[in-house]
């Protein structure tokens, strides 16, 4: 939110510097993020001063240049080249020295060095109005009509003023400073409490009377749920034009272009008051009424970026007699909006229930200043002046006369929020014992009143405009944010209790396996954990009534809770492949949440969520080089990954059962299980098409870790440590010819369990399939590790070991040598 401190100063009389105010703002729970000096006219005319031009002759080599000599004030007159056609001796004009820096009106920057111009040097500048950025006259010089002497500042003749702009970091519950009226509001408060003899104030308007009634439109609201206040008033016979200087000034010095003054008033009261206006063009509102009430689910509305939509029938709109105007609070219509043409305005100011307007905007994924303010609360109570500020605005800037009673429609006075304050509690929460007289000076500098009191407790009544202040603790907070946090004393002493992390501690685990990742060319992603449930239509193996849907989802593409990482990761290689990077190794740790319906019982046992690791790889594994031959991603690529990583965590991969993938989200690989027939792991590649679904158009390689079975799992090994042993190992090979429905998962089971002393590893490094075998059959060729850790192994333990390896494969798995 962008905050003028002279817009500022309009509403409280405070003489703080900028750094004091911007300190003060953040004290009181208004950050100010960052601070920018903004000039009324660019460089505020710095190196510009006042010259007397002291002679003027023709230049001997051109028809239209002049040479001037010019007085700025310093011993010796300047010789400068002019082209201006009204330049003449005796005249005082603005002097660009050197080393100044003009900014033209047309946004082009001069820096004035010393030159030559047609063989005559000149030494400075004579600038025209638009050269000093002031104004667009180019005609001829800028001629002065000062008696201030020579070199002079120009900045001083104009009154260039600097502005300092706030860009506070709001917090979503204080929509109450979402203005500068609210900011200054807040400030007031503050200095008060502190002894600061300011007075906060909002423009008169003590002048507002109506001129006529002649264009008075009637106001039906139909649904008071939805439109609790509404007023309405209509201003006649407008010029609409360009703002005068000050509006225009006003709006720019926040960061808004202004268009003209009908358009540029709303947008004023919005920023100073911080209540939406909304101005229709009164000749485009059919029948001279206006309704407020929810039309028929798919009536079709173009708003004014042209766009039609379907409305729904919990939207509220703004009727004429015969049609839709208007998307209450949140966007207006194509057809009913100002324009140049506009002769009669009716003005629209209204309290709009926040929860209608959120859902609507949410809907139409509309976000404007209006459905900001509207959809966190504005203040019902600030109605009646608004209106009749906007409209005294719209009198004296447009030239119009208010030609209607102002129609201010509701139900019943909106109550203040009633709460009962304990002393005991202040001093309790703010961990300070505060001055009971202090206490109510910070109540009433907040415009808190004290309703009734007790020795011991304060009853208190909150403005409406504070919508966040609803219990006991939000007051004692509004309390201690003025008092200042900076006046609670640190305790002298610290007191804490020892804790112990359970073993193994996820966290640490977590780090180690990023590391691991991170080491070996993985980059880690953060997605968020809401999705699009478009993902999620049409998949096999998977049924949409166990995935959590958001009742007030802030758009369509985060409308449910992910019940996998998959599509995050798809996502992020789509975006990275679409700009030329389709060679990833990435990981994400998240959460992933599903809903069971056979659960529901009105209570969280229905919902669940669990941890899990996702690892994706695709593209390249290897770039083409002189020395290295080029490798793509593949699924093995991934599965020697996911193994390097399970014993890095202290996991044995021979003790885990595997069986075809389980993942409902990929196709073909496998899942690692515990031996109670949990899945760990499960490794695989991403169906096309759900790659499709994220535009994604390569393969994909996809590990998920359960990481709470993983944590259950890894509590149970020890770290254990040995010597290396003393003794070498010694290898050996098979080449066997087995039938095509063995698989390598049994022949190493079956060599561990033959040989249980001195095998220590198995490997498969060949498969064969093809000519000179049999059908049917295939070839393995594996590597058995052998090592006695006491004494070498001789040649005939070698043999015999061997031996009963085979035999061991020829009785159990029908295998023979090649």
């Amino acid at each position: 939110m962008t905050i003028s401190y002279k817009w500022l100063k309009e509403y409280l009389n405070f003489s703080e510097t900028h750094e004091q105010i911007a300190e003060i703002l953040t004290n009181i729970g208004l950050e100010v993020e960052s601070v920018e000096v903004r000039e009324t006219v660019k460089g505020g005319l710095a190196g510009i001063v006042i010259g007397k031009v002291l002679t003027c002759e023709n230049h001997p080599d051109s028809d239209h240049l002049r040479i001037t000599t010019v007085n700025v004030g310093v011993e010796q007159p300047l010789q400068i080249i002019c082209g201006a056609p009204n330049v003449a001796a005796g005249q005082k004009v603005a002097v660009a020295t050197i080393g100044s820096t003009l900014y033209f009106s047309s946004g082009d920057e001069v820096k004035i060095k010393r030159s030559k111009i047609r063989g005559v040097e000149s030494f400075g500048m004579i600038c025209a109005e638009d050269e000093l950025g002031i104004g667009s006259d180019h005609s001829g010089i800028l001629v002065i009509d000062t008696k201030e002497p020579e070199g002079t500042p120009v900045n001083k003749i104009f009154e260039i003023e600097n502005d300092y702009i706030f860009e506070i970091g709001l917090t979503p519950n204080r929509i109450d400073a979402a203005s500068h009226y609210g900011v200054a509001r807040d400030l007031a408060a503050y200095l008060k409490s502190n002894g600061s003899n300011v007075s906060l104030k909002l423009p008169e308007i003590d002048n507002f009377k109506i001129d006529n009634t002649d264009n008075t439109y009637e106001i039906v609201v139909e649904n008071t749920e939805a439109c609790p206040r509404y007023a309405g008033i209509t201003v006649s016979n407008i010029k609409i034009a360009p703002s005068p200087d000050w509006l225009q000034k006003r709006l720019k010095s926040i960061g808004i272009n202004p268009k003209n003054n009908a358009v540029d008033i709303t947008n004023f009261i919005v920023h100073e008051l911080g209540q939406p206006l909304h101005a229709f063009d009164a000749d485009k509102i059919d029948g001279k009424k206006i309704v407020i009430k929810t039309c028929a689910k798919g009536t079709l509305f173009t708003t004014l970026d042209g766009i039609e939509r379907k409305l729904d029938n919990n939207d509220l709109m703004i009727c004429s007699a015969t049609h839709p105007m208007c998307i209450a609070g949140v966007f207006g219509g194509l057809d009913s909006g100002i324009s140049d043409e506009t002769e009669n305005v009716f003005l629209e100011c209204a309290y709009f229930n926040p929860v209608w307007i959120r859902k609507t905007a949410r809907r139409h994924g509309l976000h404007t200043d209006a459905s900001f303010l509207y959809e966190r609360g504005t203040d019902p109570d600030i109605i009646p002046y608004a209106i009749r500020r906007a409209a005294l605005l719209f009198k004296e800037i447009t030239k119009g006369e208010i030609s209607s009673e102002i129609t201010d429609i509701f139900d019943k006075p909106f109550e203040p929020c009633r709460i009962e304050l304990s002393y005991k509690n202040i001093n309790r929460l703010t961990g300070k014992k505060i001055d009971s007289d202090k206490i109510k000076i910070i109540l009433a500098s907040l415009e808190i009143k004290i309703i009734n009191e007790n020795e011991d407790k304060l009853f208190v009544e909150i403005p409406p405009y504070r919508v966040d202040v609803m219990r006991e603790c939000d007051v004692i907070e509004e309390i201690l944010r003025i008092y200042s946090y900076n006046n609670v004393d640190l305790p002298e002493e610290l007191r804490s209790a020892l804790s112990y992390p359970p073993k193994p501690d996820s966290e640490e685990v977590i780090n180690i396996v990023a590391e691991f990742l991170s080491n070996n060319g993985f980059t880690e992603i953060m997605s968020n954990s809401l999705t699009s449930v478009s993902y999620y239509e049409g998949l096999k193996n998977f049924d949409a009534k166990n995935l959590i849907k958001i009742l007030n989802p802030l758009s369509n593409e985060l409308n449910v809770m992910r019940q996998t990482l998959v599509f995050n990761g798809l996502e992020a290689i789509a975006r990275n492949a679409n700009r030329k990077n389709s060679d990833l190794k990435l990981y994400e740790f998240g959460n992933v949440y599903s809903y069971n319906p056979d659960k529901a019982d009105g209570t969280l046992k229905s919902y669940s969520e669990d941890y899990r690791l996702a690892i994706f790889v695709t593209g390249v594994n290897t770039q083409l080089s002189w020395n290295v031959k080029f490798e793509k991603s593949t699924f093995f690529t991934l599965k020697k990954t996911v193994e390097r990583l399970l014993l890095r965590t202290g996991i044995n991969i021979d003790e885990l059962q595997t069986s075809a993938n389980t993942n409902p989200f990929s196709g073909e690989g496998l899942t690692y299980m515990l031996k109670n027939g949990k899945p760990l792991v499960t490794v695989g590649i991403i169906n096309k098409n759900i790659c499709e679904k994220c535009d994604v158009k390569q393969d994909v390689f996809i590990a998920e870790i359960y990481w709470t079975q993983l944590m259950k799992h890894i509590k149970n090994y020890l770290i254990l440590y040995k010597e290396p042993a003393k003794f070498p190992e010694v290898r050996r090979d098979f080449a066997l010819i087995i039938n095509k429905n063995v698989t390598y998962k049994q022949l190493h089971s079956i060599a561990y369990a033959a040989e249980k002393k001195f095998l220590k590893n198995v490997s498969l490094f060949d498969v064969y399939e093809g000519q000179n075998l049999p059908e049917g059959k295939k070839q393995y060729a594996l590597s058995f590790v052998l090592q006695d850790e006491e004494k070498t192994l001789t040649d005939s333990q070698i043999e015999r070991i061997m031996q009963n390896l085979l035999k061991a494969f020829e009785t159990q798995a029908g295998a023979c040598l090649r």
